[in-house]
């Protein structure tokens, strides 16, 4: 059988290998169809979704204008309250006593202090409340943040409870007007005039002039020295045999003088008086002279009216016990013999102890 015959009925010949060709992918050039295809994809998406969008974006939009018009409102309320406030005090006071103890600094720092607190408190629970709002418009899970959050709360409150206690002292000091500016208070572990408070230190100047710096929560007691009146106690130590009568009229005639001149009649709020002996000895007796004063003014009261008593004691001849001491009286005359010793008999070779006391004298021999 021939090659050709074999072709014939249908088998198939191998091709040579100059008719094999390799097959190539031709990089797909993009058309004019592909293009508006995804164009109708990219519109068709937006068509679909940008009702939601614009729902988010104007939610979005309306919180924050809202929250910035209520925080604007909010704060300019609370200013408005301080403000009246403080003109309400300064009306109310101008009639008592209080308009002498709550000076204009005292006064202004006090308000700044507690209007600064409220507004940053309604900034923060406003501003934090919008910011929650917006994360919820954008479908954030919030629980998650929140108990982050809160365990973060926790651990600042642990590590920081120092700076919190020392904040809400200061918080409450101010509401409650403790001290102010101009004040002179004892707090325990220092003590002198109040020139700063603030919501964690409050800053003291000593006697000396030094600078105390006490946190508020390290604050246990306080001591006001400057609110209400102050009392000025005189203490003046008399002989136990001076006439009463003639002492107290002559304090009398002190307090009466100083009650009238300048400028101790504006720092007297009320007469001396001389309540009368406070303590009785063998050798002194002890009267009381006391006035009611403006705060922080008795000290330099009771100076004053010890240099006057003084005056005045000296110029009536009544002796101050502790003064000078009285001039010695007349002395007997000294005798000679009382600082000499009494003889001793041991002194006379003669008397019969001196005999006695004297050595034995062997006796001589016949023979020598």
């Amino acid at each position: 059988m021939s090659l050709p015959a074999l072709s014939a009925v249908g088998a198939t010949p191998y091709p040579s290998p100059s008719q094999t060709t390799v097959p190539t992918t031709a990089p797909a050039v993009p058309t004019l169809q592909d293009a508006q295809e995804s164009a109708n994809n990219a519109a068709s998406w937006v068509e679909q979704n940008w009702s939601t969008w614009l729902a988010i974006g104007l939610r979005v939009l309306l919180i924050l204008v809202i929250a910035a018009v209520l925080r604007v409102a909010v704060r300019r309320a609370i200013t408005k309250l301080i403000d009246r406030m403080s003109r309400t005090a300064e009306a109310v006071d101008g009639t008592a006593l209080g308009g002498l103890l709550v000076n204009a600094e005292r006064r202004r720092q006090r308000s700044q202090a507690i209007g600064s607190v409220m507004r940053s408190v309604a900034s923060f629970v406003i501003i934090g409340t919008a910011g929650l709002m917006v994360l919820g418009s954008f479908q954030i899970n919030l629980a998650p943040l929140l108990a982050s959050a809160g365990v973060a709360g926790v651990a600042i409150g642990f590590g920081a409870r120092n700076l919190v206690t020392d904040f809400l002292s200061g918080v409450f000091m101010i509401l409650e007007d403790q001290y102010g500016v101009g004040d002179t208070i004892d707090a325990g572990v220092a003590s002198g005039e109040v020139i700063e408070v603030g919501l964690r230190v409050t800053k003291l100047r000593g006697v000396g002039g030094e600078i105390w710096y006490v946190r508020n929560g390290e604050v246990k007691r306080i001591g006001n020295l400057s609110q209400g009146w102050a009392t000025a106690g005189v203490d003046v130590t008399v002989r136990s045999v001076e006439n009463l009568d003639r002492v107290k009229t002559t304090l009398d005639a002190v307090a009466e003088r100083m009650s009238k001149d300048e400028p101790w009649n504006e720092l007297l709020w009320g007469p001396i008086e001389v309540l009368g002996l406070d303590s009785v000895l063998l050798d002194s007796m002890v009267v009381r002279v006391s006035a009611k004063t403006m705060p922080g003014k008795a000290l330099a009261v009771e100076r004053e009216l010890r240099w006057r008593i003084k005056l005045a004691f000296d110029e009536a001849h009544i002796p101050i016990v502790g003064g000078l001491p009285a001039e010695p009286g007349p002395q007997p005359p000294i005798d000679p013999s009382a600082m000499v010793a009494a003889p001793s008999v041991l002194s006379n070779p003669e008397s019969p102890q001196a005999q006695a006391a004297s050595p034995i004298v062997p006796p001589r021999s016949a023979t020598m």
